[in-house]
């Protein structure tokens, strides 16, 4: 009997070289992102705790004032262009930012620091977004639910393989020279992402309709309008809004532990590498073995409850033990169910939408909405904190959203099946008919 990796990995034959394309493309992504996160995080510490809550707030400023511009060129440009074009002003931007390293030093500072991460936040997020909005346009329901989790492990080890080429590339370069390499890696993540387009089909058979209009049209604001007047999106935007507060909750968490054990930089960054090294290495496990095959086997709505489920146990614990050690168990189960199982399940929710709502839509709310709820987040636990009763109040605060927060996850999965099961046997009538009975709270 001869092993076969593409059952191993639940895909098919055909499906081998898109699956591929696509797992390289989110490594580079990755690769970019983390080349330049140990820099943000330093470099967002230097004003303190509360100089970082409020980085925070800046953030989720810029991203609402970034999101018309993005609705803009979704609705003016065709896909590769307002693809490329994304990728192309953050690779920009790097530039930019190496340019001022290298010709005024002396005006890399507090203020410049505080920039950087906002935009580096602000690149994050959009990043990412744009990544798995193609992946949602480009592959059905079906397929999702099989190789999104594989998918994901390019991430993983775009995000372990960064930090590393970073440790390797830092002394013979610099910093100012990573700026560069990881608007290499994004160029090469736009090569990819085209590369993508072409190689594999719109998943939505109405698409193929509109195969000779590739501008989406409509308004810079219509992806947020149609949160607030979609159920179905609305509950995704809350799903989102609750896994920002708790991720949040979880991050100061860890900054007040670390920050505890002294001001000592080479300490801090030491445990830090510890906990993402630990992170990274749970995250590839899952996504290895169990992602997969996990969303078909128990459906989307279980898989998505998987992650509050952990929350609520990992607070509870984090509670009664209050050790560092407990801290550095609960991120790396945290961080793993959420980058190997939850996000797939998520951008599940995504395919059975219009395409205008897989970018527009998508778009708000992964970034502003997502940005929203760390502000929230922030603001919440810098608030609980100046209670004085420790982690006990945020844990007071972060059980019973949890037991919320998977009761909103098993709607979301039971409100994809009706609709996915509407398109199936009766095309784009019926999909109508069960959207609208969704955003209504009935059945189809």
């Amino acid at each position: 009997m001869r092993f076969a990796p593409s059952s191993l990995f639940n895909v098919r034959r055909d499906e081998v070289l898109p699956v591929a394309v696509a797992v390289g493309f989110f490594f580079c992504v990755l690769t970019a992102l983390m080349i330049l996160r140990p820099a943000r995080e330093a470099l967002g510490m230097r004003g303190g705790l509360d100089a970082v809550r409020w980085l925070f707030v800046g953030t989720a400023l810029v991203t609402l004032l970034v999101n018309p511009v993005f609705g803009l060129l979704v609705s003016r440009l065709r896909r590769m262009q307002f693809i490329a074009a994304t990728y192309l002003f953050f690779a920009l931007g790097l530039v930019g930012f190496y340019l001022l390293i290298v010709w005024a030093p002396a005006a890399v500072g507090v203020a410049s620091g505080q920039v950087f991460y906002v935009w580096f936040s602000v690149f994050n997020l959009f990043a990412t977004m744009v990544f798995w909005a193609l992946m949602s346009d480009r592959f059905a329901l079906e397929q999702s639910k099989r190789f999104f989790g594989l998918i994901s492990v390019g991430g993983t080890l775009g995000a372990i393989f960064g930090p590393w080429l970073a440790s390797v590339l830092a002394r013979p370069l610099g910093t100012a020279g990573l700026l560069l390499v990881a608007a290499g890696f994004l160029l090469a993540a736009l090569a990819l992402g085209a590369a993508i387009v072409r190689i594999q089909p719109e998943a939505d058979p109405r698409a193929v309709q509109a195969r000779n209009r590739e501008r989406i049209g409509g308004s810079a604001w219509e992806g947020a309008k149609a949160v607030f007047r979609s159920r179905y999106l609305a509950a995704i935007a809350s799903y989102v809004v609750v896994l920002a507060i708790m991720a949040t909750f979880l991050y100061f968490t860890r900054l007040q532990m670390v920050a505890a054990l002294g001001q000592e930089l080479d300490t801090r960054t030491a445990l830090f590498a510890r906990i993402d090294m630990l992170t990274q290495i749970a995250t590839l496990v899952i996504q290895l073995l169990v992602a997969g095959h996990l969303m078909k086997r128990l459906g989307v709505a279980l898989t998505l409850a998987l992650l509050p489920l952990t929350t609520l146990l990992g607070f509870l614990g984090l509670a009664i033990v209050g050790s560092l050690a407990a801290l550095i168990a609960f991120e790396a189960a945290f961080r793993a169910v959420q980058r190997a199982i939850m996000r797939p399940a998520r951008e599940t929710l995504f395919t059975v939408l219009s395409r205008e709502d897989k970018y527009k839509s998508k778009a708000f709310i992964d970034t502003f909405v997502y940005r929203f709820g760390d502000v929230a987040g922030a603001q919440l636990e810098g608030m609980l904190g100046r209670l004085a009763m420790g982690l006990a109040a945020v844990a007071g605060v972060a059980v019973p959203l949890s037991i919320a927060w998977a009761g909103l996850a098993w709607w979301l999965g039971r409100a994809q099946q009706r609709i996915a099961m509407a398109d199936a046997p009766a095309g784009p009538p019926a999909v109508t008919r069960a959207f609208n009975a969704v955003q209504e709270g009935g059945e189809p």
